[in-house]
């Protein structure tokens, strides 16, 4: 390989997305053909949420079906990932190099926010998967820290997919469903927040985007399905480009937003 991966970012929405992907999953499966084959897929997902970083380390994750009241084909969904002792000790080595605690986890299979994408992106599930947990105590600074330390990574062949959503309001649903569908106006600006942001490399900003984006707060009343956006930025490496390479909305109120992070010509990890 003679570039290094870049980091990925990429919506799961509801779980309903595995069924009908349309233009969001459409974006993912053709970013995945254009990237070349990695060694080990790295995934961070906002449903596995833990006190320390901790890496998986089963040889077949199973498949979790960690929701409920959906449409009865999608308990049925099986992604036969396998996972990659060596590969997944290079993870918690480079978590450990950065100075952070990290713990393994032998039984940890996908939930949602991986196998979802995942599916989309790789439906052959040829590619060896290391799930790696968030930690929602620590907030967006921990996050990016946390991507940081797997920057390194990206040379030796991992692709870090990070998969959470832009917006992500289960309350306002409801409240757009009784108004005929209508999108909250805080969910475009938002998602439009992140990019300027983003593509202006105002990572300070982005850290403190409770504070400083309008609405907020709103736009997620509870950091996690944001964090992996800033684990993402982070081993994108340092100066990371951000590509905005889907925008669009699903369910009125989730925003699919997909980001690739790569680093300059020369840029360093």
């Amino acid at each position: 390989m003679t570039a290094p991966l870049p980091s990925l970012f990429v919506p799961h929405g509801a779980p309903t997305f595995a069924l009908r992907p349309g233009a969001a999953g459409a974006a993912l499966s053709a970013l995945a053909g254009r990237l070349p084959r990695p060694r080990a897929i790295v995934v961070v997902s906002a449903h596995w949420d833990s006190e320390a970083p901790t890496v998986g380390f089963a040889e077949r994750p199973e498949t979790i079906h960690d929701f409920w009241g959906f449409p009865e084909e999608l308990y049925a969904i099986r992604y036969p990932a396998t996972g990659c002792r060596e590969a997944a000790d290079e993870v918690a080595a480079a978590i450990a190099a950065a100075g952070l605690p990290v713990e393994r986890d032998a039984g940890r299979g996908l939930d949602h926010g991986a196998w979802v994408p995942l599916r989309l992106m790789f439906p052959e599930a040829e590619v060896p998967v290391i799930p790696l947990s968030i930690q929602s105590t620590g907030g967006p600074r921990q996050a990016w820290t946390l991507g940081r330390a797997l920057a390194p990574l990206a040379a030796h062949g991992f692709l870090v997919v990070a998969s959470g959503n832009v917006t992500h309001n289960l309350r306002d649903y409801q409240l757009a469903w009784r108004d005929n569908g209508r999108t909250p106006d805080y969910v475009r600006e938002f998602s439009d927040w992140v990019a300027d942001r983003l593509a202006t490399g105002d990572v300070e900003s982005l850290l403190d985007y409770r504070r400083l984006a309008r609405d907020g707060a709103r736009a997620h009343p509870s950091d996690e399905h944001l964090l992996p956006l800033f684990v993402a930025l982070g081993a994108g490496g340092e100066a990371a480009v951000a590509e905005r390479f889907h925008a669009g909305i699903d369910d009125y109120v989730i925003a699919m937003d997909a980001y690739a992070f790569s680093r300059p010509q020369g840029g360093r990890p």
